[in-house]
């Protein structure tokens, strides 16, 4: 090795060194905070007699295509209202951004799997008659962090 190389990593060890001292040292008011995450509360109202279709896809196909484009699954509801809960889903998932939700939904509706998952599942007729989302960040009081 010439004096140079060795000059050359000593410098790179000497540096990776002290960046790694640098960042050990940083406070809790130093250190860089992520980004935080956004939910999303989604409410899937179906046709007459179509909620069980929309369990059985999501049960089967919807909450690991969900994962597979970058959204983490949380909780899935229904409602305690009787007239509600004879046709209502609803549900959290969460990303890393408003630009990852956007790219995951995206990706999640082109995706062939979904399209032949949707088509196989709608075979009887249209499941979904109507779907709201509200996106959301937590509050600084939140328990859930």
């Amino acid at each position: 090795m010439t004096t140079r190389q060795l000059f050359v990593a000593l410098a790179c060890t000497m540096l990776g060194a002290a960046a790694m001292y640098s960042a050990s040292n940083l406070t809790a008011e130093d250190k860089p905070v992520p980004a935080p995450r956004v939910y999303e509360l989604r409410t899937y109202t179906t046709l007459e007699g179509r909620l069980d279709a929309l369990h059985a896809r999501f049960r089967d196909h919807t909450t690991k295509l969900f994962e597979k484009h970058g959204m983490k699954n949380h909780e899935y509801w229904t409602p305690t209202d009787p007239e509600r809960a004879k046709n209502t889903l609803i549900y959290v998932v969460s990303h890393d951004s408003m630009e990852a939700a956007k790219k995951s939904w995206e990706a999640f509706r082109n995706d062939p799997e979904w399209v032949k998952v949707r088509d196989a599942s709608e075979a009887d007729g249209k499941i979904v008659s109507k779907v709201e989302s509200v996106y959301m960040t937590l509050t600084d009081y939140s328990p859930v962090k």
